[in-house]
């Protein structure tokens, strides 16, 4: 069974990963253990089970303000008051790894942890910023496109709650 734990520097083998996009290679080198110390984010791994050291995959949660005005109509009404909703920040395959259906772990897993924290402080939406052609794999589990930006996709908690069910 697979399991995402934290990213725990002094474990895991950072300089090891290669997903083949320096930007995610390098927040894992460089900024993930620095942020999550500064209670800004938290990264979560999943490990391979012959070398739990070795990562596979990760992801990077936090919080992001939301501007409702750029959700579709209904929404925008519906959660006129809210302020923030969760954020998968990150999230990265190692190459040698992928065409295993690690990523789509790797969502879910994400989707599930800001379930739970949705559950316990309120937030109504989810959502991803997709770079580098990545937005047809969250638009297959259900995100859609904000109306002012392409690439920033978000799905509703009352989505992700009813797809768990």
């Amino acid at each position: 069974m697979m399991q995402s734990v934290l990213l725990d520097k002094s474990k895991h083998d950072r300089n090891r990963f290669n997903c083949g996009i320096d930007a995610l290679n390098n927040y894992l080198k460089v900024m993930a253990s620095q942020q999550s110390k500064k209670d800004n984010t938290r990264t979560f791994v999943l490990e391979d089970k012959a070398n739990p050291q070795h990562i596979v995959g990760f992801y990077t949660l936090t919080m992001i303000p939301i501007d409702t005005q750029s959700l579709p109509a209904p929404l925008q009404k519906k959660h006129q008051s809210s302020t923030s909703g969760g954020l998968i920040a990150r999230l990265a395959v190692d190459e040698r790894y992928k065409g295993q259906k690690i990523g789509e772990w790797l969502l879910i897993d994400a989707l599930k942890k800001l379930l739970q924290a949705s559950d316990a402080v309120g937030f109504p939406i989810i959502i991803v910023d997709a770079k580098d052609g990545a937005k047809g794999f969250y638009q297959k589990y259900g995100f859609r496109c904000f109306e002012d930006n392409e690439h920033k996709l978000f799905i509703t908690i009352a989505d992700v709650r009813t797809s768990f069910g």
